[in-house]
Formats: C-alpha cells, sequence, structure tokens
C-alpha cells in the first residue's frame, strides 16, 4: 500500500476519500478477502487525519459491505464475489 494524500478541499468528504482508497486496495487484490485491514493506527498516520476520520471510513465501509469486525480480533475484508452492484 502506497501512501496516500487526501485533498481536504475537495467536495468529497475525507472519510470517502480514504474508504475509496482502500475500496481501490481491496479491488487491486493488495488487500485479499479475508485478509486485516490495517488497524487504525496505521490508517491515520497513512492519511494523516484524526482516529475518528478513520472509523467512519471503516464504519463506511462495514455498512457497505467491504468489510467485517470481528470483536477483539481487528477488521476483515469481505467475500463480495456473491454480490451484484447491479
Amino acid at each position: 500500500m502506497a501512501a496516500s494524500q487526501v485533498d481536504h478541499e475537495s467536495p468529497t468528504p475525507v472519510y470517502r476519500q480514504i474508504a475509496a482508497a482502500i475500496i481501490a486496495d481491496i479491488e487491486s487484490g493488495t488487500l485479499a478477502v479475508n485478509r486485516r485491514i490495517p488497524s487504525e493506527a496505521s490508517l491515520v498516520q497513512r492519511f494523516g487525519v484524526a482516529r475518528e476520520t478513520v472509523r467512519n471510513a471503516v464504519r463506511f465501509l462495514r455498512e457497505e459491505g467491504y468489510v467485517f469486525t470481528v470483536p477483539q480480533r481487528g477488521t476483515y475484508v469481505s467475500d463480495r464475489s456473491g454480490k451484484d452492484d447491479a
């Protein structure tokens, strides 16, 4: 995963920009199905944002079905191969 920048001047909320970067990592295979995504601390450092912004991005990814969270274990990439995006 390359270091990523967020555009604070963009009309797209920062948490959505972070979510989009993580989705790109998932779709490229950089983050594989059933593998943990980076920790909140790692994402905070990668994007240079507040922890709450990262939490909002992960919450969005969970709501959209890209990741799932196992309490006290971490957040993992979901298997979306059976999902119909249409």
